[in-house]
């Protein structure tokens, strides 16, 4: 998902304004994790970029450096936030199409500030539909979630060495599919889930092009985690500064990672079959080829980094779904995508890329101690 926040008041990095002469792809919440990689594939088909962020989140403004530094002129920014459809100005005025990844992206945070929550996800995602509606109407494609299907507490689950697996054979083999019944539990699942069915209604009632994305996992590249959101990279910053890693529950649980090139991938085809997908939801994630438990990860982590990982267990969080992998057939039958990156080579990509941002930052808040790859 996305890597934004409620506003923290942080000044935005240099970048070109919004004047430009040709339409934009506009990337709502472009700063974050999956909206700069989305936003560099587009730039290096010499696109010109919108990106619309409150760079709330801790780093990512660097990700908005580093597309300002590899792409110049052709990548414009605007610091705003969606909470206020005012301040979002012009922003949609001349985009050809818009990728709305903004979010607060934490359970935990939704539990302890409900009411922001709701403002940032719920009402921030209608403020940018009717923006796209009173502004050229261009497509719409959002970031959801697979929390929109709850604790899937229904879901008969068996233990299988270091992880749980459906009872259900055709489940286990397939995965979660999109006619699995919503179920909004917590906040953070009820604003998404929200989002998720006004962003599809507005293809019903008003006739806008949208689609909706429920996304598993996905990691990679650019991914500033932490221990509430993006847990694939918080793990391998936590193993490589030589720190703990919380477990919450036993570790057995279960989610299909996705790489961000995939993912990319996946937005990008969403988008040039627009016109017959409008109104539609699709399942995103790796699929059961890139099923892992948690307790797996941290031993390739182990791997990786060729030292033992500590971890430290605590009990269950609000909210956490046992298993999820997304059945992506629906996906793969509409637009041809496939998850192409297999989770240990994509895990190997994080890893280089975090060695690789630490030896150019000089210092950063975690940096590794002595590294064996």
């Amino acid at each position: 998902m996305s890597d934004r926040s409620p506003d923290n008041g942080r000044p935005g990095p240099s970048a070109p304004a919004l004047a430009r002469k040709a339409k934009a792809i506009l990337v709502v919440g472009g700063s974050g994790f999956i909206g700069c990689n989305l936003a560099d594939s587009f730039l290096q088909d010499g696109e010109d970029v919108l990106i619309l962020d409150n760079l709330s989140r801790a780093g990512v403004e660097r990700n908005l450096d580093w597309l300002v530094r590899k792409h110049g002129r052709r990548v414009h920014a605007a610091i705003a936030d969606i909470r206020d459809l005012a301040a979002m100005g012009d922003a949609f005025k001349d985009a050809k199409a818009v990728f709305h990844l903004a979010a607060q992206t934490a359970v935990t945070t939704s539990l302890q500030r409900p009411i922001d929550d709701f403002e940032t996800n719920a009402r921030g995602t209608i403020n940018i539909l009717e923006a796209a509606r009173r502004s050229g109407r261009p497509p719409v494609i959002f970031a959801s979630t697979n929390k929109v299907y709850g604790t899937l507490d229904d879901m008969r689950l068996r233990e299988a060495g270091n992880r749980y697996v459906p009872a259900d054979e055709s489940t286990a083999s397939l995965g979660v599919s999109e006619a699995q019944p919503l179920d909004f539990r917590t906040p953070y699942g009820c604003s998404k889930g929200v989002a998720d069915q006004y962003v599809l209604d507005y293809a019903r009632s008003y006739g806008l092009a949208t689609a909706v994305l429920r996304m598993s996992c996905v990691y990679g590249p650019r991914q500033f985690g932490t221990e509430d959101q993006g847990w694939v990279a918080h793990f391998l910053i936590r193993a490589l500064a030589g720190e703990p890693i919380s477990i919450y529950g036993d570790g057995k649980q279960v989610r299909d990672i996705l790489h961000v090139g995939d993912a990319v991938a996946a937005y990008r085809a969403v988008l040039k079959s627009i016109d017959r997908l409008g109104g539609c939801a699709f399942n995103l994630g790796g699929g059961p080829s890139n099923a892992v438990s948690l307790n797996e990860v941290i031993r390739e982590i182990e791997l990786l980094t060729n030292r033992p990982v500590t971890t430290v267990g605590s009990d269950w969080r609000a909210g956490d779904q046992l298993y999820f992998v997304a059945d992506t057939r629906a996906l793969e039958k509409a637009v041809g995508w496939k998850a192409r990156m297999d989770w240990r080579t994509g895990l190997r990509d994080l890893h280089a890329w975090l060695i690789e941002e630490w030896s150019a930052a000089g210092s950063v808040k975690h940096r590794p101690r002595r590294v064996t790859a």
